[in-house]
């Protein structure tokens, strides 16, 4: 970056019912140079209405809120304010609302105890227009959704993924065990980009909406 040209900084609305995770969130979020948090909401409808207000980059979203839950509010923010990336707060306890909450345009989900890294590196991942899903939180819906599969999906399962490639089913496999875009470049000697272009190409190909879908598919598939 040249010298004079400043940075882009990330505007952030946090919206959680427990004020105590609120400034966990913002005391993490306010140590990065380039992110901004700009507002503060206890419930759904405030999130939608200081969106509306300030058009922040990415709002992120608890699920379990008064008024407003978080399901009824990331639909409400796609009609407000269409272009702001939404990041879902969630629970190991909350996979059925996390896929309903991809598949209604939410940008990822992340864990309520995640690292701080990993926070900050979900905001700039949501800002940047790619989607973020916590590979810790990946693994255990997966698991816990796969458990519950149909045994018939599995023949459709393995022809949807004998259309990909050698190295494509490779990711996806890694997919499958919930690994982050770097762990997999990692573990296959390829850098993140790579990776992470490659899983675009898989999801194009397989018609999933997200690494959900495509890591659940790769179980089916028994990769």
């Amino acid at each position: 970056m040249g010298a004079g040209v400043t940075a882009k900084v990330i505007r952030v609305v946090i919206a959680d019912d427990e004020p105590l995770i609120r400034a966990g969130i913002r005391m993490i979020l306010t140590s990065a140079a380039d992110i901004e948090v700009v507002a503060e909401a206890a419930n759904g409808r405030e999130a939608v209405e200081l969106a509306r207000a300030h058009g922040p980059d990415v709002v992120l979203l608890d699920l379990q809120m008064p008024v407003m839950d978080g399901l009824t509010a990331l639909a409400e923010l796609g009609r407000a304010v269409p272009e702001v990336r939404v990041l879902i707060l969630t629970t190991f306890g909350e996979r059925e609302n996390v896929l309903r909450a991809l598949s209604g345009g939410g940008a990822g989900f992340l864990l309520k105890d995640s690292a701080p890294g990993e926070l900050i590196g979900a905001v700039r991942a949501a800002a940047a227009g790619d989607a973020y899903l916590s590979p810790a939180a990946t693994r255990h819906v997966v698991d816990q959704l796969a458990s519950g599969r149909q045994a018939g999906r599995g023949e459709d399962a393995r022809r949807r993924v004998a259309e990909l490639s050698e190295r494509e089913r490779g990711v996806l496999a890694l997919l499958g065990e919930g690994l982050s875009n770097a762990d997999a470049g990692r573990r296959l000697h390829m850098s993140e980009a790579t990776v992470k272009t490659y899983v675009s190409r898989i999801l194009a190909k397989l018609e999933c909406e997200n690494r959900v879908q495509a890591a659940l598919l790769a179980r089916d598939a028994g990769l």
